[in-house]
């Protein structure tokens, strides 16, 4: 135990006197966090509270036009600018100016009231409800079909061009299955107070949240980063734990650490001690940025209450994940220019794999297989279903068993690579 505890108080000596270190382990991420959960929080505002203008040009001005502007200032997520030339609205959106510019034809409105009504009757006449003569084989009028047309700028995501083209298809269906009605509406009765069809939607769509104590839990932008990048914080200590073993070694410590009665794992518990309370104050610091300064810069609270216990078990866990693959990686490197560069790129591939760039969800099928060996995978499912999904302790145990078990099989092998190199 003393042996243990002097190897602790060596490395906490040597944490201390780099100042650049530690300003790399807790200053940036904490930026990172900040800055990230900013621009998040303007994705998840994007659906409900900030407007994305875009350009119309109605060359229709008709019924129809009408109510295509107006569904789309009622939706909340637009806010419309009128233009009068295609061209221009064009050049706009294609020079990066606007997202989004959509193109109403002309005549849509008469077009399509004369189509629906021509179809109307010869249904009507199919059937003989229809009063007026009918002239056999007259033929019919042929109407072209019309596009609605949009132009996205270039650089526009594609999720984003697929949400408006569904929620404008949605509209221009709505549209003709009204205009279908009221056209039966009007052969069918002169009295327009009658109402014979209802027009009002049968079937709809309603989305059912978690509860806690009947209140619904919404997920927002700071549940969603502080866990993804305080793990992604935790598991970057592998650069300088790895950085500071091969230091070790080049400086000749280990040399005299072998010419006293120290064991090889008594020198990583003492790492393994330090740099796991290096992980739970980044833990914590990130906690204390998500309850208190986020809701001053005009961000979402953090809610952790009644989850701490859980929440701290989880970055224990992950903090140790991270430190055996920092003991494995500084154990097999030779030079802090291997160790540096490969744990730093390592730990962002990791990350890609977990989720925290890319949710795993939109990954191609092999790359979700794959991702279910990342352990920072495991941590943030750990810290997710205590977040968003109020797990209890029994429904976190898998994941955390997996870290658990991930440290102890990469210590073991930097202790086993360790008694062979140095029995040569």
């Amino acid at each position: 135990m003393h042996k243990l505890l002097a190897s602790t108080y060596k490395e906490f000596l040597l944490l201390t006197r780099d100042i650049g270190g530690i300003a790399i382990l807790f200053i940036m991420p904490l930026v990172l966090i900040v800055t990230i959960t900013i621009i998040q929080d303007s994705t998840f505002k994007t659906v409900s509270e900030t407007k994305i203008p875009i350009l119309l040009v109605d060359n229709d001005k008709g019924s129809v036009s009408e109510t295509i502007v107006k569904g789309l200032e009622e939706s909340n997520i637009f806010e419309v600018i009128k233009i009068n030339i295609e061209e221009d609205a064009k050049n706009l959106v294609f020079k990066g100016k606007n997202q989004l510019a959509i193109v109403i034809p002309e005549n849509l409105s008469s077009d399509l009231e004369n189509k629906i009504n021509q179809n109307v009757e010869g249904i009507l006449n199919k059937f003989g409800l229809d009063e007026e003569v009918i002239v056999e084989n007259q033929p019919k009028k042929v109407f072209l079909a019309k596009e609605v047309k949009l132009y996205f700028d270039p650089a526009t995501q594609f999720s984003f061009k697929n949400s408006v083209k569904n929620e404008v298809d949605k509209m221009i269906s709505r549209i003709e299955t009204q205009s279908i009605y009221n056209a039966f509406q009007k052969q069918i009765t002169d009295d327009p107070s009658e109402i014979i069809f209802e027009t009002e939607n049968f079937i709809s769509f309603k989305e059912i949240l978690p509860k806690n104590k009947d209140e619904n839990i919404l997920p927002n932008s700071v549940q969603h980063n502080v866990p993804a990048w305080t793990l992604f914080a935790i598991f970057f200590i592998i650069v300088p734990l790895s950085i500071n073993i091969v230091k070790e070694k080049s400086q000749g410590t280990f040399v005299r650490l072998r010419t006293n009665p120290v064991s090889y794992l008594t020198v990583l518990g003492g790492k393994t001690v330090i740099y796991l309370i290096v992980c739970l104050i980044q833990f914590m610091l990130m906690l204390l940025i998500g309850i208190y300064l986020f809701p001053a810069i005009g961000l979402p609270t953090l809610n952790v209450s009644g989850k701490f216990p859980l929440l701290f078990l989880v970055a224990l866990f992950a903090g140790l994940a991270a430190i055996g693959l920092g003991l494995l990686l500084g154990t097999i490197a030779k030079t802090q220019e291997q160790s540096a560069p490969f744990g730093a790129t390592f730990v962002v591939i990791l990350a890609a794999l977990g989720g925290v760039w890319v949710p795993v969800f939109i990954m191609p099928e092999f790359m979700q297989t794959l991702s279910k060996i990342s352990p920072m995978n495991w941590g943030l499912n750990a810290f997710y279903d205590v977040f968003l999904r109020n797990s209890s302790l029994l429904e976190i145990v898998p994941e955390i068993t997996l870290l658990f078990l991930f440290f102890i099989i990469t210590t073991l092998i930097a202790i086993v690579y360790n008694e062979k190199k140095n029995a040569v």
